[in-house]
């Protein structure tokens, strides 16, 4: 996924989202007039309607600047929800993942190789941030924003729309280790998945629900040549994968060489037939073998995945609804909890302690941008297919 990290709006903004950038300007005058993974818990204490007195056009806020960006980019609707479960996944939902950097200056999570360039979406969270921080300051977390953001972007692609408790505060760490031998990979198959999903709180029904987000974006052709070239002493491609889809992804993605750049990999749609589209295609491109990752193509080579794959082929409906209990679940992990757990930041790059005027420029530290020594391509395949380990 292509890079978000810039803050700045982009000068045709005003063009081509006036109803944002109207809300942006009226909040902006009335601004001026005044830690390591372990298993998950599921939290009951968040509550739907959270800002319906504090701040009451929250949600509206963020859907608007959802829809308004997506207007210019309709990437942006996996992107979010990708931030938003790789957020939640790790340390629970406490937006560590939108640091850019820490108090205690560990290298955050979002400079993994699981995350670096290929996280998109940041830029909104940015631009409904600072949207709501001018009209409710210091109420709205950035982790309850991404859980909004993550629900409007899926009801823009084609999801039924549905109810997101709120009440999050914003975790003060962030550690680019807390990844390793934590995180869902695309070498993964069902066994691993099922345990890190399990270890989370979460169902291997879960895990086949959410792995239906791949019903919109794509992934980069590093994440899945290993299925393409040189797959085992007896086939070149991944003999399960369809014949003519390898082909034309051999065509889109050559071979890979030790000095290919990772940023400069060539993107595929996970679907082909309706990209754009949060739907159940997902499922019936993996049962006619066009799946893209290892991690996507062993939900039908195991037999009890296999056999939900098969339902949600068959059910739309069904898979709409698993998928929008199963975004709830997610976005009820590890949170923090009322005025003595985090805090609301007020700029969601940055703990609040790091946004004082005046206060001591911390040195910048070089930090390597791969995880492992080596050049880049290397270091990334490691990451990925060896799962971190």
């Amino acid at each position: 996924m292509s890079s978000g990290l810039t803050t700045e709006l982009a000068p045709t903004m005003q063009v081509t989202m006036p109803r944002l950038t109207l809300l942006f300007l009226c909040a902006l005058l009335a601004a001026a007039a005044q830690r390591g993974a372990v298993d998950a818990v599921i939290s009951d204490g968040l509550q739907v309607g959270f800002y319906s007195k504090t701040c009451p056009e929250a949600e509206g806020t963020v859907s608007d600047v959802v829809n308004s960006e997506m207007k210019m980019d309709r990437t942006i609707a996996p992107g979010l929800i990708r931030i938003f479960f790789h957020d939640c996944f790790i340390t629970g939902c406490d937006a560590s993942l939108l640091l850019d950097e820490t108090p205690t200056g560990e290298v955050p999570e979002k400079e993994s190789s699981a995350n670096s360039f290929t996280l998109h979406g940041l830029r909104t969270i940015d631009v409904a941030k600072q949207t709501i921080e001018a009209m409710c300051p210091r109420t709205v977390s950035c982790a309850d924003i991404l859980a909004f953001a993550a629900r409007d972007a899926a009801v823009a692609a084609g999801l039924p729309s549905y109810e997101v408790a709120a009440g999050r505060r914003d975790g003060e760490r962030s550690n680019k280790d807390d990844l390793p031998g934590n995180f869902p990979v695309p070498g993964h198959r069902v066994p691993r998945l099922t345990e890190l999903f399990s270890q989370r709180g979460l169902s291997q029904e879960d895990l086949v629900v959410l792995s239906g987000a791949h019903s919109i974006g794509g992934a980069h052709c590093f994440m899945f040549t290993n299925r393409l070239y040189r797959f085992s002493n007896d086939s070149d491609v991944d003999p399960t994968m369809d014949r003519e889809f390898a082909k034309r992804l051999r065509q889109m993605c050559p071979p890979p060489m030790p000095d290919d750049d990772p940023e400069q990999s060539t993107k595929v749609s996970f679907d082909e037939r309706t990209s754009d589209k949060l739907d159940n295609s997902y499922y019936a491109e993996l049962l006619a073998g066009r799946g893209l990752l290892t991690s996507d193509n062993a939900l039908i080579e195991d037999p009890q995945t296999r056999a939900t794959v098969e339902q949600f082929a068959g059910d739309d409906a069904l898979w709409q609804q698993k998928f929008a209990e199963s975004m709830q679940k997610v976005g009820a992990l590890d949170v923090l909890l009322g005025p003595d757990q985090g805090q609301v930041r007020q700029n969601c790059r940055l703990v609040n302690s790091m946004q004082q005027p005046g206060r001591p420029v911390r040195p910048t530290r070089k930090k390597p941008r791969w995880p492992f020594l080596g050049n880049p391509f290397a270091d990334m395949i490691h990451g990925f297919f060896r799962g971190f380990h």
